[in-house]
């Protein structure tokens, strides 16, 4: 190839105009690990070689039913840990995660009468984002900032925040152990709504949401005992969710990405087999950088974080640039602008995306935007301003004629005190009873029941 010709080829490239799983490396990529190449390229060319994690097929009936709730028939709500930890892939930890999961998609569906659909942030979501790169130590030490389990340390030593790209490999493997487990659950009818009480936390028994929670079940079980001594099946099977489980996490570590994604000869598209469904953040949505490059390529659902920086006209272009044929279901705006905010906010984005007929999902992450620091210096969030985000996300969608069809949480079947308020009254001299979570902090098993019933309530009336 001549001169002419290889600057007519890149410049085409960088343009976007060819995309090969690899191409984001031709743009900028932020929020990247200062891995060594060698070990780095050790892993990902492992993680390449091993099975994909997830089905394209699967991946196809998530995008439908994100489609569904973009317009109004059904509702997705996705949940799990800021952080997962490689600790955590027990099965007590996997089933309390599925359980609150489903409670909370029962709580949902009873109330809205719309089917639910839970996603996990599981079985993939390792790695965090962070704005400060450098953390001082209590003696004064600069080390790097822990930045997730798939990348380094938690442990506050410099050699332990050195980025491993082993922990690449370890993380795939605990991703797999922990879809393999769900998947087990799912066929031993964890998910049929007769097995309702398997999905019980004994943890959340004297909360003051659980009676109405058992209450839903109660008339439940009658319902299914009166079909049952009538000799009747409902309709289509009794089945509360589909046998699939869908997980997610961000589309942070590109490496780890890119090793991820397979073509797919059947569907004709290229897909990311580690995960159903991506987001990219704040930090990493460029419209000139590596990770907007890297999704745009791949058939999946992406979800695009949209904080109060956020400009309506740059927006517009990162759907057109994902979602050029305006596929139903194929991009989520997830809006995290505060409850202090989103009355300001939230109207510009909605008639910018109007204005261009753009297709979208629209979901609120009422987690990121509400984050304060107690005394002590704790990351906290108040459960009154999650849900008043919520709530006005809520009324102004349906003053502006558009519908939330998800919600984004930060949450744990566990009885941490990491947010403030609730049923339990937790202040800020309680934080440190069991404050937990090794980034930002999650509504508990009691809080995340609360916000259920009254998110059920805007739903209704949405």
């Amino acid at each position: 190839m001549d001169a002419s010709s290889q600057f007519y080829a890149n410049h085409v490239r960088l343009l976007g105009k060819i995309w090969q799983p690899w191409t984001w490396k031709d743009f900028a990529a932020t929020q990247q690990p200062a891995w060594d190449d060698a070990e780095l390229a050790s892993s990902v060319s492992q993680i390449g070689s091993l099975p994909p994690l997830v089905s394209a097929d699967e991946i196809e009936q998530l995008r439908l039913k994100i489609g569904m709730a973009s317009s109004g028939h059904a509702f997705i709500l996705q949940g799990g840990d800021c952080a997962e930890r490689f600790q955590d892939c027990n099965a007590e930890h996997i089933s309390g995660r599925l359980k609150i999961l489903m409670q909370m998609s029962l709580i949902l569906g009873f109330g809205t009468k719309k089917p639910v659909i839970p996603i996990g942030r599981m079985a993939g979501q390792y790695a965090k984002p962070r704005s400060e790169l450098i953390e001082r130590t209590s003696d004064g030490q600069e080390i790097n900032s822990f930045r997730g389990e798939n990348i380094n340390s938690f442990r506050v030593v410099a050699d332990g925040r050195r980025p491993d790209a082993k922990r690449l490999l370890q993380a795939y493997h605990y991703s797999g152990a922990t879809l393999n487990y769900i998947r087990t659950m799912m066929q031993n009818g964890f998910s049929d709504i007769r097995n309702l009480d398997s999905w019980k936390l004994e943890s959340l028994k004297k909360d003051l949401s659980w009676a109405r929670y058992e209450k839903i079940v109660s008339g439940l079980r009658d319902f299914f005992q009166f079909l049952d001594s009538m000799g009747t099946t409902v309709q289509g099977g009794s089945k509360a969710h589909q046998d699939s489980f869908y997980v997610s996490h961000e589309a942070l570590v590109l490496p780890y990405e890119e090793s991820m994604t397979r073509f797919v000869p059947s569907l004709g598209r290229w897909y990311n087999l580690g995960a159903h469904f991506l987001w990219i953040g704040d930090r990493t949505r460029q419209l000139d950088g590596a990770h907007l490059e890297y999704c745009r390529g791949i058939g999946n659902p992406i979800g695009v974080k949209l904080g109060m920086e956020s400009d309506p006209y740059e927006i517009c272009q990162v759907i057109q640039k994902l979602n050029p044929h305006c596929e139903p279901g194929k991009v989520t705006l997830i809006t995290r602008l505060g409850a202090a905010n989103v009355q300001r906010k939230l109207p510009v984005l909605i008639d910018a995306i109007k204005a261009q007929g753009l297709n979208v999902m629209w979901s609120v992450d009422p987690m990121h935007g509400n984050t304060e620091r107690s005394l002590d210096g704790r990351k906290t969030r108040r459960l009154e301003s999650i849900i008043s985000e919520i709530e006005s996300s809520f009324e102004i969608h349906k003053r502006l004629g558009t519908e939330i069809g998800g919600i984004h949480l930060e949450m744990t079947h566990e009885p941490v005190t990491e947010c403030l308020g609730g049923a339990e009254s937790i202040e800020p001299i309680h934080l440190n009873q069991r404050y937990e979570t090794w980034c930002d902090p999650r509504l508990n098993g009691s809080q995340v029941l609360e916000l259920a019933f009254r998110v059920a309530h805007m739903i209704r009336n949405s």
